[in-house]
């Protein structure tokens, strides 16, 4: 028995109803669109607040040094590093290129560096009592061979110390008319509180090592010596004041030769009469190009030309000045090419 099939219904539209419909259904997909547009925005701007959450967090929470952060490591990836799988896939064959014969050379020893020989040494002994120096198996009394020997590098701190000048006197023994007395050592600043090798050291820490005048008198206090930082700027100006002879003569010495450098750099001086501490200051520092080296650093309150013009008054004519190109000096008043 057959059963004949059902056709499906048809629907009929009209146009306007067609024209309806399709204007709905670009309606949706406008929406749809400005909706993905929407969204996308959306994502940008989430991502950009991220961005400076993170800077602030980093800000506020991170170190504050130049070092990297954990996303910028790979940034300067080491080539050899990047590479390294990828050669190791290479065949072997390509490891038998063309080779060039190198030179041996020599390699530094492993190990530590030794000490200067020329540092003193004190050597300390260890030896076996007695009652150690026989053989076990026949009783013989053991000799020495030799030594093993290993070195440490030892530091004396600052030690402070008196030294005691006794100048003695001489009378007769008949007679109350000759008395003499030895006379006293000559120093460097008269009946001064330092020795020569006390203020050498105040000096060298100050210019030197950079340290004020306050942690040199800490560390004084720290091993005896209970010495003011006033008592301290007294003892370098007269020392200063004092050595002036050697300088002058450093200066002729420096003016005589035929190459000549010279430069200035900011310093703040505290206190200055008449000056603000933020005031710059300046330090010259002139050099010879020529001869026995000669190094001088002398003060100035600026870099005018009147400065320049003092400090390198008595120049050699014909000599050569090395310097940057700043207008401080008579001959650097020239037209620039």
């Amino acid at each position: 028995m057959v059963t004949a099939m059902a056709r499906p219904s048809l629907v009929s539209i009209t146009a306007d109803e067609l024209a309806a419909l399709i204007a709905e259904r670009d309606a949706v997909l406008a929406e749809r669109d400005a909706l993905r547009g929407e969204l996308r925005v959306t994502k940008v701007e989430r991502d950009l607040l991220k961005e400076q959450l993170k800077a602030f967090e980093r800000r506020l929470f991170g170190a504050k040094s130049e070092a990297r952060s954990a996303e910028q490591r790979d940034l300067f990836l080491n080539e050899a590093e990047a590479l390294a799988p990828t050669l190791a896939t290479l065949p072997a064959q390509e490891d038998q290129a063309d080779s060039t014969p190198v030179a041996g050379h020599k390699r530094k020893k492993p190990g530590r560096k030794p000490l200067d020989p020329a540092l003193p040494r004190e050597v300390i002994r260890y030896e076996l009592p007695e009652s150690e120096r026989i053989c076990p198996h026949d009783g013989s009394v053991l000799v020495e061979i030799g030594v093993e020997v290993s070195e440490q590098l030892d530091i004396i701190p600052q030690q402070v110390r008196v030294v005691r000048h006794e100048r003695v006197k001489y009378a007769c023994p008949r007679c109350d008319e000759s008395l003499k007395t030895t006379p006293a050592r000559p120093r460097i600043i008269p009946k001064g509180l330092f020795s020569e090798a006390a203020l050498a050291w105040f000096v060298t820490s100050k210019f030197i090592d950079g340290l004020p005048l306050y942690r040199i008198a800490a560390l004084l206090r720290r091993f005896g010596g209970d010495i003011s930082r006033n008592t301290l700027a007294a003892s370098v100006v007269r020392l200063g004041l004092a050595v002036q002879p050697v300088i002058n003569l450093l200066r002729d010495q420096l003016f005589d030769s035929d190459i000549l450098l010279g430069d200035e750099t900011t310093v703040q001086v505290l206190k200055e009469p008449g000056r603000a501490p933020q005031t710059k200051s300046y330090v010259w520092v002139q050099m010879n190009g020529s001869g026995p080296p000669v190094r001088l650093f002398s003060y100035a309150p600026g870099r005018g030309k009147q400065h320049g013009d003092d400090l390198w008054a008595g120049v050699r004519r014909g000599a050569v000045l090395m310097t940057d190109v700043y207008e401080r000096l008579p001959f650097a008043q020239a037209p620039r090419a």
